[in-house]
């Protein structure tokens, strides 16, 4: 063996013996730092007090406010302000809450405030209504962590837009979905907005997803009543299976047609309104449907219209 091939292999195996030890210092480091987030930070910084059971049970129905997310700062949530909200839309009889939606700008919030809003959502809650929580995000990881963090919370379910930034196919979307659903701890509600994400949920999507034991319905913030019709039709297919509309002007609409429910932005305001709507379609009382219809459109005309 020459001595310039031993030097050589002398060199290499301690490269390799440099390598691994980085890697395990990694590893190490990873370990640490995952188990200061769950035993130290999170702890902390959200406790999670002890709840009644869940009473959420299929098929979710009435009207669901997507709340907006009070801010005293950039980072920094308004808790008495949450607090108050919660109270305002409860008092005005709606059926259950949507935290961290398009209306709550959840994906523009920090991964940090959106773990304390849904703590603290949940905790003043405190299970008088089903609560359900966005968890849309470029990343399938942080996704089912926001989703575990929910479950840890009290949320009754968890609401998930298609992947963005980069678009993905209908293939892709059952692939996602269904790997998604399988590892979450909370029943998933799928959310089409192709005017945020850039992807539609075709309907042949939805139908092979309905397949999903942990998918439980869908919200539909396209305002393309043909396309509402289709998931309207497709929910005959599923026992347990809801299909919301995100648009409130088409709100009643859409439950006359047989929608389960809306998730109105401008219940945050109103919620007595959005509520009395709902109960008036529901129960027949046609005579009070116009009049509700014709205020509600006033007031997303008034809302939608700012800036």
């Amino acid at each position: 063996m020459s001595e310039e091939w031993r030097e050589n292999e002398t060199r290499g195996a301690r490269r390799a013996a440099g390598f691994a030890s980085g890697f395990a210092k990694s590893r190490r480091y990873r370990e640490r730092a995952d188990w200061c987030r769950r035993d130290v930070v999170w702890p902390v910084r959200f406790s999670i007090s002890p709840m009644p059971p869940s009473s959420f049970q299929p098929p979710l129905r009435g009207i669901i406010p997507p709340l907006v997310t009070p801010l005293a700062g950039r980072d920094t949530l308004d808790a008495g302000a949450l607090e108050r909200l919660i109270d305002h839309v409860l008092g005005g009889g709606v059926h259950a809450l949507f935290l961290l939606g398009s209306t709550g700008e959840g994906p523009s919030l920090s991964y940090r405030l959106r773990r304390e809003l849904v703590d603290r959502a949940c905790r003043h809650v405190n299970r008088r209504v089903p609560v359900l929580v966005g968890i849309s995000d470029t990343a399938f990881e942080e996704s089912a962590a926001l989703a575990r963090h929910a479950a840890d919370c009290g949320a009754d379910a968890v609401v998930s837009t298609t992947p963005y930034y980069f678009s993905p196919e209908q293939a892709d979307l059952v692939t996602y979905f269904a790997d998604l659903s399988a590892v979450l701890p909370l029943p998933l509600f799928l959310y089409n907005m192709p005017g945020l994400t850039g992807t539609v949920i075709d309907p042949a999507t939805v139908r092979r997803l309905m397949e999903e034991p942990g998918i439980a319905g869908i919200k539909d913030s396209s305002g393309d009543l043909d396309y509402f019709g289709r998931l309207l039709s497709l929910a005959a297919e599923r026992d347990g299976w809801s299909v919301f509309m995100g648009r409130e002007e088409l709100g009643v609409a859409a439950v006359r047609a047989g929608a389960h429910g809306v998730v109105p932005g401008g219940a945050n305001l109103v919620p007595r309104l959005h509520a009395d709507a709902f109960a008036a379609v529901t129960g027949g009382d046609l005579g009070r449907v116009d009049a509700l219809t014709a205020r509600i459109q006033q007031v997303a005309d008034a809302v939608f219209t700012l800036g």
